[in-house]
Formats: C-alpha cells, structure tokens, sequence
C-alpha cells in the first residue's frame, strides 16, 4: 500500500487510509500514478524492480517521443510514474528532494533488512514513536485518547528522492484484515472454479456415451452449455425390442441450479423407462410427479420424449410443452410436432396424450431448444425457425452430426456476441428402403 502525502518539497505527512464503501452508484475515482522525477529512467527501473522488489507496470513510447516509464509495488494499489525531465526544465530542482509518498508495510523491520541487504540507503534505522490520536466521532476531548504505536524510517533512491517506510499498528490490522479477506476470495474461487470443473466433468457424462444401433435410423446430439453446466439435456435411450427413445429437455433457469435438476430429471427418466415400451403415459407421469416433488414450486422443465419403432419407423410422442419438433419430408415439405401436454413439474396432478406419426425414408427428424432460436444478433433480431429451417434445407444431405455442427457454426456467426443461453440439437434421418 502506498499513499501520497504532501508535496515534493517534503513538510508534514500524514497516512491516508479511503474507506472503501459502496461504490457501486458513484463513478469510478481513482489514482492513476504519482510522479517521481530521476536522471536515468533505467537505473531506477533496475532500483525499483531489482532493489525494492517492485513491479514494471508499464513501459512505452509515447506519440510526443517522450518515454513513460512507471513501477508499482508488489500489490499493485499504486504506480509510480519515473519521469525524466529535460536538463533544462523546473523539474529538474524535483530530483532528490523528499517525494512526500509513504510506503506501508506490515514489518518495517524485516522490509529493512531485506532492502537494506540490497544496497537501498536508509536515513536511519527504524525508530519507534507512540502516537496519541482523538476520531472526530469521538470529540475532541475523548476520556482515554487511543494510542498509535509506529515503526517507521526513510531511505532514498539513486537520484536522492527520499521516502517513508512506515508500519502502524492500526494500519497492520487493517492489511491482515485485508490480506485475510483477499486470500479468503481467492481459496473461495479457487473452490468454486474446482467444483465447476468436476460439475462439468460430472454433467458431460450425463449425456449420452453411447448410441443405440438402428437400422432404419441415423442420428446424433450435441449441447453447447452458454456456462460451465447447464440445465439443457438430450438423450438416446434403448427401450429393448428395437426401438429407442429420443428426449430433448430444457430446465428453468441456468447454471447450477439447472444442472442439478436436469440431473434429477435424467436419473428419473432413466430409472424408469422400462415401462415406456408399453405404457410411455403412466412414464411420463411418474416422471412428472418426481419431479415436482424433488423441485420448488418455480422450477419446471419442457421435453419432447418419443419413441421410435426401427421396424416399423412409426414414431409414438408426448411434447411437454416444448418447442416444435420439425419434421422434414423427403419432399421438402416441413410438419410441426406441436405440444401435446403442459410442461413438467409444475403441477402434481399431470396427464399428456401420446401422439403419432410415421416417418419414411428420406425424413429428417429436428429436435432443438431455444438457445437455438432466441440467439440474437446486434440488431436484436433473433434467429428464429425461419433461419433454422432454411439452415437445414440448405444442409439436409448431410450427415446428421455434420448437419448439427453446420447449424451451430451458423447460429453463432449470426449471434456473433456472448452466448446466453444452452444450445441443444437432436437431427435424425430415416434411411433404407420403403
């Protein structure tokens, strides 16, 4: 910490300590650096860097020709500005004289060793003064003044300009106080980055690892989380006698809170879907009463869930209130799988209808979530189904995962801005025959 008192002509000092408050409605006011003038800008680079251990915050050429050279100490709450005037200029008299600026540490005994055995010059060895000192809040005859008790003592850089090195003990405990909150953060946000790195880690195997064989069908997902997790999820479940069911789901909210209940969601879809083959409704209203028992009453979650027969490539479906799914026909004609029930989790009395459709050879089956089509550009305009549908015309001949990767390539050249929100893509083709 270092504070600027007085001026280059030296005369009374005095420690200022800013509260630091509530900024957060005021402009920003800051101390952008504090000249101090020397003869050689890289001898007292070397002095300041190699001697006092200090930082080299910045070192340039300016349009005017002139060099600005500036230090900071090693917590970086101040710079100083090493200023080289001309021979001929007033500031020339500034060199060597006292700075007026005060350097804090929390032991100025053992900054003097350590200084001292680097060949800085101190004035004298470090005294000891005890301070009386009345708060203005307390008035000015308080009953017991408190008492400072001060370390301090002054050294001198390669040009002369003198300094104070000064340690209280009110000052000490305000450092320890902030060196303790500092380190607090930064372990808490070492923590977090920790537990969001296995969270992401956690969730990736959430997703699917492995994909069915079918024979009547070619597909593929993918999920591009706007944060380290997210409350998108996709799977490919195998429901036994060859046929596989297709989710895609989009859980309230983002970050942590979505993730854990889309891991909720998918251990409850999964643990159940045995009885999907037969009866997908009583599933899915198990699944919905799970879910909103395990949530609060603002959490919920949209899905399309469908199962596909591969022999007879019949499509049996419930849309809890998701977007549509698209379907394109192999002549280019385009259907909307619209909802067939309300979403999930926000009501314990629950019922969906299942719903139909036959797919043929040549059908593209589209799933996706919204951070497909609520992406906006700088206009405000946003991608929309328009887009996606186009997107996918232009692309229908390719691969599934190539189509998907295409798609998103296209979604975020048109966003070009950071991402909000999860991106989630289920293409599937119908191949063979009639």
């Amino acid at each position: 910490m270092v504070t600027h008192c007085g001026g280059a002509g030296g005369g009374p000092q005095r420690l200022i300590i800013a509260p630091m408050g509530d900024c957060a409605q005021r402009p920003f006011v800051g101390i952008h650096a504090i000249d101090v003038f020397v003869r050689d800008q890289d001898a007292s680079v070397r002095f300041y860097v190699d001697q006092l251990g200090f930082n080299l915050a910045f070192d340039a050429k300016l349009q005017t020709g002139e060099r600005w050279v500036a230090v900071s100490p090693p917590d970086g709450t101040a710079v100083l500005a090493l200023v080289a005037p001309p021979p001929d200029s007033w500031q020339q008299a500034l060199i060597g004289r006292s700075t007026g600026i005060v350097f804090v540490t929390e032991d100025v005994l053992a900054k003097y060793e350590e200084w001292r055995k680097r060949g800085v010059r101190f004035s004298f060895t470090p005294r000891l003064r005890r301070v009386q000192f009345g708060r203005a809040a307390e008035g000015p005859h308080p009953a017991e003044p408190p008492v400072w008790g001060g370390v301090f003592t002054r050294f001198k850089d390669l040009d002369g300009n003198s300094f104070a090195l000064v340690g209280f003990d009110e000052v000490n405990r305000e450092i320890e106080a902030q060196r303790r909150l500092a380190a607090e953060k930064l372990e808490a946000e070492r923590r977090a980055t920790q537990e969001l790195a296995i969270a992401k880690q956690v969730q990736a195997r959430l997703f699917p690892q492995n994909l069915p064989p079918l024979e009547t069908l070619e597909y593929a997902g993918a999920c591009m989380q706007a944060r380290q997790v997210g409350g998108d999820y996709h799977d490919f479940l195998d429901l036994g006698r060859g046929r596989m069911a297709l989710v895609i789901a989009d859980i309230s909210g983002k970050g942590m809170a979505a993730a854990l209940l889309m891991a909720n969601l998918q251990a409850n879809l999964r643990s159940q879907c045995a009885i999907a083959l037969d009866e997908p409704e009583r599933l899915l209203c198990s699944v919905n009463r799970l879910f909103y028992e395990n949530t609060d009453d603002s959490a919920y979650a949209t899905m399309f869930f469908a199962e596909y027969d591969d022999r007879t490539r019949r499509l049996r479906y419930a849309n809890c209130g998701h977007l549509p799914v698209l379907v394109l026909r192999r002549g280019g004609a385009l259907e909307r799988l619209e909802s067939t029930c309300t979403v999930l989790g926000l009501f314990r009395e629950w019922d969906c209808s299942i719903a139909e459709q036959q797919l043929c050879p040549g059908d593209a089956l589209v799933l996706y979530t919204d951070g497909v089509t609520e992406s906006f550009n700088n206009e405000e305009e946003e991608y929309g189904e328009r887009r996606l549908v186009e997107a996918l015309a232009r692309h229908r001949e390719s691969a599934p995962r190539d189509m998907i990767a295409s798609i998103v390539s296209e979604v975020q050249q048109f966003a070009r801005r950071e991402q909000h929100d999860d991106i989630t893509l289920i293409v599937a083709r119908c191949r063979g025959g009639c």
